[in-house]
């Protein structure tokens, strides 16, 4: 038995590689050139951007579409989808062709406008301000420009706050998180960092009642990044879409999804009543990711950025937990729902699809795992 799973994973694996996910055989992974968008460890006291993407830019669009990301997951369709909700989204600097970028994006795939006109769109700095914004950055200005698509795509109807932070310091990223919570029930967050001593004296900037946050679980495997271990927020981890030519073969773990063991914060009752792999890998520590969904730059989703990055400008293929934290964020919207971990670790209340394969230096399992948390929602209830 053992041995027929594994080659069916080969199997899955070579069908992956061998085939874009428009049917072009696609180069191996060693002849491309994917990256982090915000290279480098982040710093004591700042963080950075979990996108991955190619430098090289197209005129038309590459990677998953909407509607082909909600055909994997069975997410609704609706186009009045998230209707009555606000979403914000918090990144550090300026992307300056953000609302023009989310309307190229609707207009292709034929989403509704979402414009400061109509009031769907609203970009506002740390402070709440509009008329002076932070420098542009490329790799944060493509971060932002996944983010806010993407929470557009799953939920449509919904308003996008864009929150941006003069800087990728923590300081300046939790003061525009404290604007984010003050006018979005939803927030999500697409960057983290290496966990520190006194981590937990500032949680409480996400520990509001009635918010639900949403924090990428990072790109580089284990250990546990913050502020994706706070036990207040809901990590989201990520996976692999498995293609045979365009037909959706599997999900598996990503290779280089966040997770693992808080090495400071203690796990939430909810998730401690789990018991078994969890807290016996973590000892009570909480556990990292809660939750995941497509996040490998090998299956990513187009992403339209049209200022500069890397000397280019147009349609990226782009991943990363990065994009799977605004998708959560933009589905928990549409199911109108506080998510936190009661919600998360009820069984009863998310369908999920178990990730059994796959390794991102824990392995994926039966049941909650380091690898893809709880596993992915599909779904268009509750």
């Amino acid at each position: 038995m053992h041995q027929r799973r594994s080659l069916s994973f080969l199997l899955i694996v070579l069908l992956a590689l061998s085939f874009s996910l428009t049917g072009r055989v696609r180069a191996a992974p060693s002849q491309r050139n994917e990256h982090q968008v915000c290279p480098g460890r982040s710093g004591p006291g700042t963080s950075r951007c979990h996108a991955w993407a190619e430098p090289d830019a197209s005129a038309s669009p590459i990677g998953l579409t909407p509607s082909r990301m909600k055909s994997v997951y069975h997410f609704s369709t609706s186009l009045t989808a998230g209707a009555g909700k606000r979403i914000a989204i918090v990144d550090a600097y300026d992307l300056p062709t953000a609302e023009a970028d989310l309307n190229a994006f609707s207009a292709k795939f034929g989403l509704p406008a979402c414009t400061t006109a109509n009031g769907c769109f609203k970009k506002i700095n740390q402070n709440g301000g509009t008329s002076s914004y932070p420098k542009y950055d490329g790799g944060w200005g493509l971060e932002i420009a996944m983010d806010i698509e993407w929470a557009h795509a799953i939920a449509p109807a919904a308003k996008i706050l864009l929150v941006e932070a003069s800087n990728n310091l923590n300081s300046n990223l939790f003061a525009a998180e404290d604007m984010a919570s003050a006018h979005a029930a939803y927030v999500s967050n697409s960057w983290g960092g290496s966990e520190f001593s006194g981590e937990t004296s500032i949680d409480s900037y996400f520990k509001k009642s009635g918010i639900s946050f949403f924090f990428s679980a990072g790109d580089g495997g284990l250990p546990a990044e913050y502020p994706s271990a706070s036990p207040y927020v809901i990590s989201v981890g990520g996976t692999t879409l498995n293609f045979s030519g365009t037909t959706y073969v599997s999900e598996t773990g990503w290779s280089h999804g966040g997770g693992g063991c808080s090495a400071y914060e203690t796990a939430t009752s909810a998730q401690a009543a789990l018991g078994g792999y969890p807290q016996v890998k973590c000892g009570g520590k909480r556990a990292t990711p809660d939750v995941s969904l497509d996040a490998d730059p090998n299956s990513g989703a187009a992403v339209y950025d049209s200022s500069s990055y890397y000397g280019q400008s147009g349609w990226y293929q782009v991943g990363g937990t990065s994009l799977s934290a605004p998708m959560w964020a933009a589905r928990s919207a549409v199911a109108g729902v506080v998510m936190n971990s009661s919600f998360v670790y009820n069984k009863a209340n998310i369908p999920f699809r178990d990730i059994h394969y796959g390794n991102n230096g824990a392995p994926c399992l039966t049941g909650y795992d380091l690898c893809a948390g709880r596993g992915s929602w599909v779904g268009s209830t509750p």
